[in-house]
């Protein structure tokens, strides 16, 4: 493939890298030892650093020329509060905490096109490496841009990307609307009145209730929702009751709403408040919703992604680029993008069906304890990063 010779040329040097980080990982904004490894990288390569950014994020600054221009490279450093399954020489060293979701790659792929463009200079601007904590849930982004990250180190064009296994293996997957999705959290409290178990005609049931709630609920998906607007809600959590013979007086019900248009949110969310209480008051109980919105959509600039697309012609040619379908999940590079045009692109990594989890090497579907990231990936990465670059700081 060709890539940029130069980045071939540091990908077996790099895999080891990412080996480490894979061997070293820290949780959702603990990544203290990964923060100093990245910053004593940087500093060797002659890049300007600042660290303590929104806790231990780290920046990267590095200007040539007398260009205006200013691009912000973006990866993600924390792991998952997984025990690894895997036996490999590079497996975890920290107890059930692991990269299942390749941020060490990211984190790689991101360092090797740092090295890349501090070696070559071929561009005229500022390039800005954003090395973000505390995405899997920990609001690093959010954090990062409260601590003045757009105000100390302004951007025009916010690069981002993530490996992953559906994308057909060594593709390029973007598209010009939305990559991934919005990601809310609902609780729904059910408040009844406990009783003995075996006169719950003395009870006003919270149980019975909750599961006619879990039941009607879905019918905003089905019966209320515009059939052309893609959404998931999921109930994943439960909790009710101390013992078997006790009718409890509360249940919990949690979950997770997925969208790609505020609007839908917006339907949903009022729905789910009119129906638990609805349904609840049908039953003599009371339910109140908590909806929390903690991620927004990814949504891509469509002149950014005329850039990837661009580059990833001019590396690998036109048959490398997939059309890449929106995905449920989601991720903090949203934040970034409310402020910023920018776009967020897939390396497909392979889904690691042809080993036998925990043995071998290679891609493994995302947060499992047989995942490792695919060493292939790196130079595909670093060289977008890089050529996106240098074409916008032409």
């Amino acid at each position: 493939m060709p890539s940029i010779d130069r980045i071939n040329e540091l990908a077996a040097e790099f895999s080891k890298i990412r080996r480490h980080f894979h061997a070293h990982p820290e949780l959702s904004n603990q990544e203290f030892e990964t923060s100093k490894t990245i910053a004593k990288y940087l500093t060797e390569w002659g890049i300007e650093v600042h660290t303590g950014i929104g806790g231990t994020g780290v920046v990267g600054v590095l200007k040539n020329g007398d260009g205006k221009k200013r691009i912000a490279l973006r990866a993600d450093m924390d792991a998952l509060p997984i025990t690894e399954a895997n036996h490999f020489a590079h497996a975890s060293q920290n107890c059930s905490v692991m990269h299942a979701c390749g941020h060490d790659g990211h984190i790689t792929g991101l360092l090797l096109a740092a090295r890349y463009l501090a070696e070559t200079k071929n561009f005229n601007g500022t390039v800005i490496f954003v090395f973000q904590p505390g995405e899997e849930g920990g609001f690093g982004a959010q954090h990062m841009i409260a601590d003045g990250l757009m105000e100390k180190f302004p951007a025009d064009f916010y690069l981002g990307c993530h490996n992953w296994p559906e994308t057909p293996a060594m593709k390029i997957g973007i598209n010009n609307k939305a990559m991934m999705a919005s990601g809310n959290v609902f609780q729904i409290d059910v408040q009844g009145r406990g009783s003995h178990g075996a006169m719950p005609n003395l009870s006003i049931d919270p149980v019975f209730t909750a599961i006619q709630i879990c039941e009607s609920i879905q019918g905003i998906i089905t019966r209320m929702k515009r059939p052309i607007d893609p959404a998931v809600l999921s109930i994943c959590k439960i909790e009710a009751g101390t013992a078997y013979n006790v009718v409890p007086d509360h249940a919990t019900i949690l979950g997770t709403v997925r969208t790609f248009d505020d609007k839908v949110t917006d339907m949903i969310e009022e729905k789910l408040a009119q129906v638990s209480a609805n349904v609840a008051h049908a039953f003599g109980a009371e339910a109140k919703l908590t909806f929390t919105r903690q991620y927004s959509a990814v949504v891509n600039t469509p002149a950014c992604v005329d850039q990837v697309k661009e580059a990833v012609r001019e590396l690998f040619g036109e048959e490398t680029l997939h059309e890449q379908e929106p995905v449920m999940p989601s991720e903090d590079f949203a934040d970034y993008l409310k402020t910023t045009p920018g776009a967020f692109f897939f390396v497909g990594s392979g889904d690691g069906s042809h080993r036998e989890a925990g043995h071998g090497e290679g891609p493994c579907l995302l947060h499992n304890s047989s995942y490792d990231f695919n060493d292939a990936c790196l130079p595909m990465a670093a060289s977008v990063f890089a050529k996106v670059t240098e074409n916008y700081l032409r």
